[in-house]
């Protein structure tokens, strides 16, 4: 029998989007949302080698020394560096210019790849937003710290943030291996399918890609030691893992999420 659980603890507080795969944020105050639940415009872009292989923060700490401000239609993206002068450049059209900025700014030819529908996700099982709450980020800033809740939010890079009383709230969201937990955040239905499993990014200083030392041995400790009773222990087969992976249920053409939108959990 399923119940619908209404968490009115639970409100959907930011959602940002990152319209260049591995490039800085844009918030937004609602987002449209594409039918594998992906938000609309997130990743819809990304750097390739001539290989065809991406050119990301995975990959190279150079790129978070490049400051991105895209306009409020994603026409154009202006770009800096320390050396460099600023340029805005077309994102849309005819990008020659675009790609020889990144070109020369990495030393190596560079194409910008485009997805409009469902970006480039890092995990193609579950393509929806990735999940966190406010209230977890201030429990990892006590973790470290020197870092500020604003930096560990530009680490892990999470689509939705929820204002909750809770820290890990939304180690509710994900249940044993193979299973889904449904819920519903305005007009469209999401499922959890995991933690997320996090990469060298969030050991970095988002702004010069300085390492900060034993960040991921020291991070596990801690998760570890304050995982919460709600989440499923089956999932971390490690604990660098933070934030939740979801893929779209029900997302019908043009439906949209808001800040301020409440959440509610189906539980079978």
């Amino acid at each position: 029998m399923t119940q619908n659980l209404s968490l009115d603890t639970a409100r959907l507080d930011r959602i940002q989007i990152f319209p260049i795969k591995s490039l800085p944020a844009v918030a937004l105050a609602e987002a449209a949302v594409c039918s594998n639940g992906a938000l609309q415009n997130d990743r819809r872009w990304a750097l390739v080698d001539g290989e065809g292989k991406f050119v990301n923060a995975k990959r190279t700490a150079q790129i978070h020394l490049l400051a991105a401000v895209f306009a409020p239609d994603l026409a154009t993206v202006t770009l800096s560096a320390a050396g460099r002068s600023a340029e805005t450049l077309a994102l849309r059209g005819d990008r020659a210019r675009l790609e020889h900025y990144f070109s020369e700014f990495f030393g190596f030819p560079i194409r910008v790849v485009e997805q409009p529908e469902g970006g480039f996700p890092d995990d193609t099982e579950a393509p929806g937003p990735t999940l966190v709450s406010t209230a977890t980020l201030e429990a990892i800033g006590g973790w470290f710290p020197a870092l500020s809740v604003e930096s560990l939010r530009q680490r892990f890079r999470a689509n939705l943030e929820f204002a909750t009383v809770e820290p890990f709230w939304e180690d509710r969201l994900y249940g044993p291996g193979g299973s889904l937990v449904t819920f519903r955040i305005g007009q469209i239905t999401l499922a959890g399918t995991n933690p997320c499993q996090r990469c060298v990014v969030p050991t970095r200083d988002p702004a010069t890609g300085e390492v900060y030392p034993r960040f991921t041995a020291e991070f596990s400790q801690h998760r570890e030691q304050t995982l919460p009773a709600w989440a499923e222990a089956s999932r971390f087969n490690h604990y660098y893992r933070l934030a939740v992976n979801t893929r779209g249920v029900d997302c019908p053409p043009l439906a949209r999420i808001r800040v301020g939108d409440g959440v509610v959990v189906s539980s079978q």
